[in-house]
C-alpha cells in the first residue's frame, strides 16, 4: 500500500508532537482504518480483555466452595429450582453497598471490624447447618408444593442468602482487595471496559451457580429418600466448614 508520496506527504515529527492524539495519526500512515474507527478498535479491544478478567474471576468465584453454594445447594434440594435460582442471584441484590462502601468507607475500617463481621457471619452459618443437619435426619424428597407455599419457602431461603451474603466477609473482602481497585483502573481507562468487567463477573458468578442448581434439581427426584438425605446432610456439612473457617480466620484476627 502506498502510504506516502506527493499527494500524501509524512507529517513531520513537530506535527505529530503538536497533534492531541499522535497515535491516531501513525495509525492512519499504516492502516486503511480512518482514526477515529481505530480508536474504536482500541476501546472494543479494552472491553474485552475487561470481560475476560471479568468472567475469569466470577467462573472461579462461583464455583469456589463457600455459603452462598451450600446454601444455593440446599435451597435448591428442599424448594426445587427456583429457590436455588433466587439465592443464586443474590448477589446481584446484595453487592452494590458492598461495592460503593468498598470503594470509599471500607478502606478507612480497622481489621478488627472486619474480623467482627466474619464471626458473626460464621455464628449465622453454624445456625444454618444444625437446622439443615437436623432436617436431614428425617428429610424427606419434597413433593410438588402449591403456590403459595412455594412462594414462602422461596422468600424465607432467599432472605438467608441476603444475611448470610452480607455477613460473609468474603465478598468485602475480595471488592476491597481486588475487585475495586480492577473496577477503579478499568473506570479510568474505559467506563465500556468497566461495565464489560461487572457484566462478565456477575454473569459467571451468579451463572454457575444456577447452572449447579440446575444439576441439582434435576438429580433430587432420581435419588431416592436416602441419597435425599445424604445430599441435604452434605450441604449442612459444607454449611458448617464454612462456618468454621469464617470462626477461624476471623476469630483468630479478632482476638490477636
Amino acid at each position: 500500500m502506498r502510504v506516502t508520496g506527493p499527494s500524501t506527504p509524512r507529517p513531520s515529527h513537530a506535527s505529530l508532537r503538536n497533534t492531541d492524539d499522535s497515535t491516531d495519526i501513525a495509525l492512519s500512515l499504516i492502516s486503511p482504518i480512518p482514526p477515529p474507527l481505530c480508536g474504536r478498535v482500541r476501546k472494543l479491544g479494552g472491553v474485552v480483555e475487561e470481560l475476560a478478567l471479568g468472567v475469569a474471576l466470577g467462573f472461579s468465584a462461583g464455583i469456589s466452595p463457600g455459603p452462598l453454594l451450600a446454601l444455593v445447594l440446599s435451597g435448591t434440594l428442599r424448594g426445587g429450582l427456583g429457590v436455588g435460582l433466587r439465592v443464586a442471584a443474590v448477589p446481584l441484590l446484595t453487592d452494590l453497598p458492598v461495592i460503593v462502601l468498598a470503594v470509599t468507607v471500607l478502606a478507612v475500617l480497622p481489621e478488627r471490624a472486619i474480623a467482627a463481621g466474619g464471626v458473626v457471619g460464621g455464628l449465622f452459618l453454624a445456625w444454618l447447618a444444625v437446622t439443615t443437619l437436623r432436617e436431614a435426619r428425617t428429610a424427606e424428597v419434597p413433593e410438588a408444593r402449591d403456590g403459595a407455599e412455594a412462594r414462602l419457602q422461596g422468600r424465607r431461603t432467599l432472605w438467608q442468602g441476603v444475611v448470610v451474603n452480607l455477613l460473609s466477609p468474603h465478598p468485602w473482602v475480595f471488592w476491597l482487595t481486588t475487585g475495586a481497585p480492577l473496577l477503579v483502573a478499568a473506570w479510568r481507562h474505559s467506563p465500556p471496559g468497566a461495565g464489560g468487567f461487572l457484566f462478565g463477573f456477575y454473569g459467571l458468578l451468579v451463572g454457575s451457580k444456577a447452572a449447579l442448581a440446575l444439576v441439582v434439581s434435576r438429580a433430587r427426584h432420581r435419588i431416592g429418600t436416602r441419597g435425599y438425605r445424604m445430599l441435604l446432610g452434605g450441604s449442612g456439612v459444607l454449611l458448617l466448614a464454612a462456618s468454621a473457617l469464617l470462626l477461624v480466620e476471623f476469630g483468630s484476627a479478632l482476638t490477636a
